[in-house]
């Protein structure tokens, strides 16, 4: 199919361009997305006007994305993950976990295709990791990843979640318990009868009449 370009679009055509491309490619990608248009009579009439505002629009990017270079190139974002004895990551870090950090850090949104990654990390340490922001602009930025682990364990020691209960007040309670569980034991039992035995009354018989 044949097609117009309204705008550029990276390695395959620029702004105002007439390239004949897959029908597949034309109508799943580039037309839905406005990119191209079908190269009708109407559209190819338009060519001059596409073209100059696509080149106003090429400027300003380029410009938009030097600046972003510039805010960008150096920084430092840190990552915590969890990892073994050998500094073996437990999971990998990834070009999309790269680009979500480093869209927090700078407020801008930086796509993850930007992320020039070729591999996952899978170990501790730092890395240089360059960022293809243009055709013509480039920035690097380092990946410091850290053991999550680590951060865990300290703030573990620092609050142990439980108060630990002194020698003293234990023995207080322990006293409390007893005697409590001795009122217990005659709130069971019911109230307690206490039997008096009285001593045997000795009754003299009556002396017997002679």
């Amino acid at each position: 199919m044949k097609v117009v370009f309204l705008e550029d679009v990276e390695g395959v055509a620029l702004g105002g361009e007439i390239k004949e491309v897959k029908n597949g490619f034309a109508r799943n990608y580039l037309i839905p997305q406005q990119l191209a248009a079908p190269a009708t009579h109407n559209n190819l009439q338009k060519i001059t006007k596409l073209s100059r505002k696509a080149e106003t629009e090429r400027i300003q990017k380029l410009d938009d994305m030097k600046q972003l270079s510039e805010a960008i190139d150096g920084t430092e974002i840190l990552i915590e993950m969890r990892a073994g004895s050998n500094d073996r990551l437990y999971g990998s870090v990834t070009g999309t976990m790269v680009a979500d950090a480093l869209n927090d850090i700078t407020g801008q949104s930086i796509e993850r295709r930007l992320v020039q990654l070729d591999n996952p990390i899978r170990e501790l340490g730092s890395f240089d990791v360059p960022i293809r922001l243009h055709a013509d602009v480039n920035a690097t930025i380092k990946v410091t990843v850290t053991s999550g682990d680590a951060v865990e364990l300290e703030d573990d020691l620092e609050d142990p979640g439980q108060e630990q209960i002194a020698p003293e007040a234990e023995s207080d309670n322990l006293s409390t318990d007893v005697i409590a569980s001795g009122e217990d034991a005659v709130e069971e039992s019911g109230t307690a009868e206490t039997v008096i035995s009285e001593p045997e009354s000795s009754v003299e018989e009556p002396d017997k009449e002679q």
